[in-house]
């Protein structure tokens, strides 16, 4: 008999799992497979002698990673830049999805999605170039229509690092918001219409119905892509460092990160072993924020809790 409803559940869930096998090969094949290969992060790896032959050297490619001077550097603008693109991110994306929502189903709701998500579509290439046409010291949109009919100086964008920590954040923003948005617009879709109606009916405003509704019945969707971006907390968006900066040694001690750090040594040094080590180093630390993060979430509110 139990193995009867058995072959019956998964005959009924057979379509489900058709339709989720492509993702599901690709995660086996982009996420786990690549996990056979930690073990480089501990070799002296050598092309001559191959991947298995290679010497070990333990923890020497990790002592190498954070023996330089940059190390607190890199490590500082990872975290950093991570928490404000965190907290700076949801914000916007929660304040488009409600902007948005409270539109209603119109024309213009469409046109308003497709342009929001027309940054995230472009490669991080297409959108240094689009940065360097506003901040070109000589050309730039900035400098040129704005700071000097304004009668200002001109400013050399590419040399100024106090600029960049804004900057970084507002593009960010409009590459990735509008994305964003989509999940906490879906979850506001979900919300039962009658708490709105029963709110109207008893003299809420609008303003007054987003802070007791809308933002409380969020708070799922909130703490989950929190948790999974926390996990995410020691990588960095290496487009963004690389490409919009446009490698700038200027601008070093405000845009280098872990990835950015190990893709210079690794194109100068050629230095795989230690890539690997800085690979391995984010995803166990990136473990460790989400244990210590659902940890925290469950003991506040054990029902949101990812785990």
């Amino acid at each position: 008999m139990g193995k009867t409803k058995k072959k019956g559940n998964f005959r009924k869930n057979l379509p489900i799992l058709l339709i989720a096998l492509p993702g599901i090969i690709y995660l086996i094949i982009n996420n786990y497979v690549p996990m056979l290969g930690l073990f480089i992060a501990f070799k002296d790896f050598n092309f001559m002698k191959g991947l298995f032959k290679s010497d070990w050297c333990g923890f020497d490619n990790f002592k190498f990673l954070f023996a330089t001077k940059d190390a607190w550097i890199m490590t500082r603008n990872t975290i950093l830049y991570n928490l404000a693109f965190i907290v700076i991110g949801t914000v916007f994306a929660i304040f488009i999805a409600i902007m948005l929502c409270e539109l209603g189903k119109r024309l213009r709701v469409k046109l308003f999605q497709s342009a929001l998500l027309l940054p995230n579509l472009l490669s991080w290439v297409v959108i240094g170039f689009v940065a360097y046409a506003f901040l070109n010291a000589d050309t730039g949109f900035i400098n040129k229509s704005i700071l000097e009919n304004m009668g200002k100086s001109p400013v050399a964008w590419y040399s100024t690092p106090s600029a960049w920590p804004f900057i970084l954040i507002i593009v960010f923003l409009w590459k990735n918001a509008g994305y964003q948005s989509i999940v906490f617009m879906s979850s506001i879709a979900g919300i039962d219409s009658s708490l709105y109606e029963a709110a109207a009916l008893d003299g809420a405003t609008k303003m007054q119905q987003i802070f007791k509704i809308t933002l409380p019945l969020l708070k799922p969707t909130i703490i989950t892509l929190t948790l999974m971006s926390i996990g995410r907390m020691f990588y960095s968006d290496f487009g963004l460092f690389y490409q919009v900066p446009q490698n700038s040694g200027a601008l070093f001690t405000v845009t280098q990160t872990i990835d950015t750090y190990v893709y210079r040594g690794l194109m100068e040094l050629n230095n795989i072993g230690m890539s690997a080590a800085a690979g391995f180093y984010q995803s166990v630390v990136g473990f460790i924020l989400v244990l210590i993060a659902n940890t925290i979430v469950r003991r506040v509110d054990a029902d949101n809790a990812l785990f």
